[in-house]
């Protein structure tokens, strides 16, 4: 088994000419350390995991940072967060760039870290689990989308041949016992995990946060709380609506997404492709198999884009779309693996009611054919684009 080249490479490459900083995130096991290793080779690497070089920085920042002077990789750098103020005098003083490389899991802590001391200084990367592309690359791609929606995209499932359903288990024990008690002390675990499953059970669903809470038994503010966390540590995503209004009543809750349909087939005690037959589960788990496919090509490519769905209270909707100075590009999002034109009917009733914005329309199924056709194009499920 072989290390799998990552697309987001080359944008890790160029921040590093233009920035003194560079913090890649993204969830547990998504292939960071092993990435910015690899890619790296000339920069000393330090991981604030390990509790002797943790209290290394917490005690001694200064020869912390004697020893660590310049092209380093910081790995968790979340864990001391009173290191990111030397780290602005130290960048400001050399006026170099590319001299440090911050990794880190918990977007939140991160995040807070940055915006308090090296904004202006720093570029903000995420390296989420494997995208099909990469995956198609390096020869392990499934050859159909139901096994590639239970087995997920983890690295370590792929080059180090791990049976994806021990490995989903081990991921959600460390997940709850290290990363959740990090950003928050939750002494209820068992619920936390319920809480979690309950989220797999409505993915592709528009988030209703008051039923979500009283099906697990927690207070709205509690799930909310959880939620964020979820977010946060790069499990769940939540994509909002598209608020211009072409109608009068546009839904304004935002559907709830697994960055990794593996961890969601496992929360739903889904253990192989053929457990995949009630067809409204099917099809929710499609559906966030290409948005997840679209939003990671979106953050390797460092593409920028933001992406939204649309739907009235009538029940029209558009399951992805995206917007640039041309107009809109809309997707269309379906699990047959036959191509037939009252699939596009929801594309074409947006582009009606649209004004003549729509540039593209573009629908992704569950077969292997891609077709340029006249009013639209048709994708396979392995090539999703934006």
């Amino acid at each position: 088994m072989g290390l799998i080249k990552r697309e987001i490479q080359n944008a890790i490459l160029e921040m590093l000419k233009g920035y003194p900083i560079v913090t890649l995130t993204g969830p547990r096991q998504s292939g960071k350390s092993t990435l910015l290793k690899h890619l790296l080779p000339g920069y000393q690497y330090v991981s604030l995991e390990d509790l002797e070089n943790r209290n290394f920085a917490l005690e001694d920042p200064r020869g912390f940072f004697a020893k660590y002077k310049t092209h380093v990789i910081i790995d968790e750098a979340q864990r001391v967060p009173h290191l990111f103020n030397y780290l602005q005098t130290l960048v400001d003083e050399r006026n170099e760039m590319g001299q440090y490389v911050l990794s880190g899991s918990q977007n939140f802590h991160l995040m807070e870290s940055i915006t308090q001391s090296l904004a202006g200084r720093v570029a903000i990367l995420k390296l989420l689990p494997l995208d099909i592309s990469e995956l198609n690359a390096s020869d392990y791609l499934p050859g159909d989308w139901q096994s590639y929606i239970v087995k997920g995209s983890y690295p370590a499932i792929y080059d180090r041949a791990l049976e994806h359903t021990p490995y989903y288990a081990n991921y959600l024990q460390t997940y709850i016992k290290r990363d959740v008690s990090f950003i928050r002390n939750i002494h209820d675990t068992s619920r936390f995990e319920s809480f979690l499953t309950l989220c797999a059970s409505r993915t592709g669903q528009l988030l209703n946060l008051h039923n979500l809470a009283s099906d697990c038994g927690i207070s709205s503010p509690t799930a909310k709380s959880w939620l964020s966390i979820l977010e946060n540590s790069y499990i769940v995503y939540l994509l909002h609506p598209y608020y211009e209004n072409f109608t009068k009543r546009i839904i304004k809750s935002p559907k709830l997404y697994f960055f990794d349909t593996g961890l969601a087939s496992y929360l739903l005690q889904l253990r192989n492709s053929t457990d995949l037959e009630n067809p409204a589960l099917r099809g929710a788990l499609f559906e966030n198999m290409i948005v997840s496919e679209i939003q990671k090509r979106n953050y390797h490519l460092n593409q920028l884009k933001n992406l939204w769905f649309w739907r009235d209270s009538n029940g029209h909707e558009i399951d992805l779309f995206t917007k640039t100075s041309m107009g809109f590009d809309i997707y269309e999002i379906k699990s047959s693996q036959t191509i037939s034109y009252k699939l596009t009917e929801g594309m074409n009733y947006f582009d009606r009611i649209s004004g003549g914005k729509v540039k593209s329309k573009t629908l992704v199924y569950g077969g292997d054919e891609n077709q340029d056709r006249t009013h639209f194009k048709v994708r396979n499920w392995k090539s999703p684009e934006i």
